[in-house]
């Protein structure tokens, strides 16, 4: 890929009633942050079959009904540029096992936006709450820091 170059993700919020599965993230990138399950795109797979794919990898759980929410475009002048595909899904309560990802935990949702997480996922985390799908736009400057982000379906400027 050329520097800079957009990749394709899929990330997924799994839910159990009142909670999130999250990963403490223990590898770039958002090392040490709490995250939901996903990852790149392999070659000829859509996003749906990626996140059923990285669910099963990364939590064991094979997803059989996911709902697509919205796309989040990240961009940075660094090696941080991706398209990712977000769904969320239901899923029954379990003991999460072990990942080599990062550390798998259940938390309250009403908890997940003041956690160490992603910078986007705590504007995600609000059009989730309200079941609302969304095309985010995010930009980043040489720090990784969010400078901007705007809701590309209604205009709005989030950040």
């Amino acid at each position: 890929m050329k520097p800079g170059s957009k990749r394709a993700a899929a990330f997924c919020f799994l839910s159990h009633h009142d909670k999130y599965l999250l990963l403490k993230r223990t590898k770039t990138p958002y090392y040490g942050k709490y995250a939901p399950i996903g990852g790149s795109l392999e070659p000829f797979e859509t996003p749906d079959q990626a996140i059923i794919r990285e669910t099963m990898e990364e939590a064991q759980v094979m997803l059989k009904d996911i709902r697509f929410c919205g796309i989040l475009t990240e961009t940075s002048p660094v090696q941080y540029n991706w398209i990712s595909f977000v769904y969320t899904s239901e899923i029954p309560w379990y003991e999460p096992p072990l990942c080599d990802e990062g550390i798998l935990m259940w938390v309250e949702k009403s908890e997940a936006p003041s956690l160490d997480i992603p910078p986007p996922d705590l504007i995600i985390y609000q059009y989730l709450k309200e079941g609302r799908q969304f095309v985010l736009d995010a930009i980043y400057n040489e720090q990784m820091e969010l400078v901007s982000m705007i809701e590309k379906l209604s205009g709005d400027i989030v950040v």
